[in-house]
């Protein structure tokens, strides 16, 4: 299960973000998300764990949790929609 991450502080790592979740089993991948042109961390990332329990677990225990100085959001990610963002003009 792929689940978002949000609210965190810029200074958290995807290494960070792997030791929290691996107290709830195994971590498939974790991705930061970063400003294309700065490479600042945007505050959100994505975590994916296979076993869907485990996952499960890390949401309820995880969701508005302090994580260096933040409270952290954790839910089941989304899947993208197409029409949420205008799209950009190739000229």
């Amino acid at each position: 299960m792929k689940m978002y991450v949000g609210n965190l502080s810029y200074s958290v790592t995807e290494g960070d973000l792997k030791e929290v979740f691996a107290a709830f089993g195994e971590v498939s991948s974790v991705e930061l998300i970063s400003d294309r042109n700065s490479g600042q961390s945007k505050g959100f990332g994505f975590v994916e764990m296979d076993d869907n329990s485990e996952a499960d677990a890390a949401i309820k225990a995880l969701n508005g949790s302090f994580l260096q100085g933040r409270n952290i959001k954790v839910n089941q990610a989304q899947p993208k929609s197409k029409s949420s963002r205008p799209q950009r003009r190739r000229y």
